[in-house]
C-alpha cells in the first residue's frame, strides 16, 4: 500500500497537489459509454427496424450498463492504482501507480517533460543523478517505474486520471523549472 499524500509533509508552503481520484475516472467512462451509446444506437435501431422499446427505457439500459461498466472500471486493480505528483518551491515528489514516493529539488532534476502517448498523459522526471534521489519516507523498495530516455534513465507517471489535468501540471512545473 503507498503513502498517500496526506502522509507526507509538503516540503515547501506553497505545494500543489495533483492526484488521480477513481471517481473522476468513473465519471469519465460512464460518459464515454454513454455518448458511444447515443451515437450507435439509433443506427443499430434502423438497420433492426427499430427495437419497439421507447426511447427512454433504451436510455435507462444503457445508463444500468454503463455505470456498471464504469464502475467496474474504476475500481479495478489498473484503474485504483493511486498517483500523486506534489509540485512545490522545495522540488518535486512523485508516487506513480502506487509506488513509494520519491523527492527531486529543482537542482537535482536534469528535465521534465509532459508528453502524450497515444491517449495517455505521461510524466518523465530524468534526474542528474540516481543518487540525488530521496525517498520521501524511509527507505521504500523503489520509486516509480523508470524508462529510458535520451537524456538517460527517467522516473514516469501515468497522468491519464490526474486531477487537476496535465495542462495544469505543465503550468505549475513551468515556474519552476527553467526555459529550455
Amino acid at each position: 500500500m503507498s503513502i498517500a499524500p496526506e502522509q507526507v509533509q509538503a516540503p515547501a508552503a506553497d505545494a500543489v497537489l495533483f492526484r488521480s481520484s477513481p471517481w473522476r475516472t468513473f465519471i469519465a467512462v460512464f460518459a464515454l459509454l454513454m455518448i458511444s451509446f447515443g451515437l450507435v444506437s439509433p443506427i443499430v435501431a434502423l438497420m433492426a427496424g427499430g427495437t419497439g422499446n421507447p426511447w427512454w427505457q433504451t436510455g435507462l439500459q444503457a445508463a444500468a450498463i454503463s455505470a456498471v461498466a464504469a464502475g467496474l472500471y474504476a475500481w479495478s486493480t489498473r484503474g485504483a492504482l493511486k498517483t500523486w505528483i506534489r509540485v512545490s518551491s522545495g522540488g518535486l515528489e512523485v508516487a506513480a501507480q502506487d509506488s513509494d514516493p520519491i523527492l527531486l529539488a529543482w537542482p537535482d532534476i536534469a528535465g521534465v517533460v509532459v508528453r502524450r502517448q497515444g491517449i495517455r498523459a505521461i510524466l518523465e522526471v530524468t534526474p542528474v543523478d540516481l543518487d540525488r534521489v530521496h525517498p520521501v519516507q524511509g527507505e521504500g523498495p523503489g520509486g516509480p517505474a523508470m524508462t529510458e530516455t535520451a537524456a538517460g534513465p527517467a522516473f514516469t507517471a501515468d497522468l491519464t486520471e490526474v486531477w487537476p489535468g496535465p495542462r495544469a501540471l505543465r503550468r505549475e512545473l513551468a515556474k519552476h523549472m527553467p526555459p529550455v
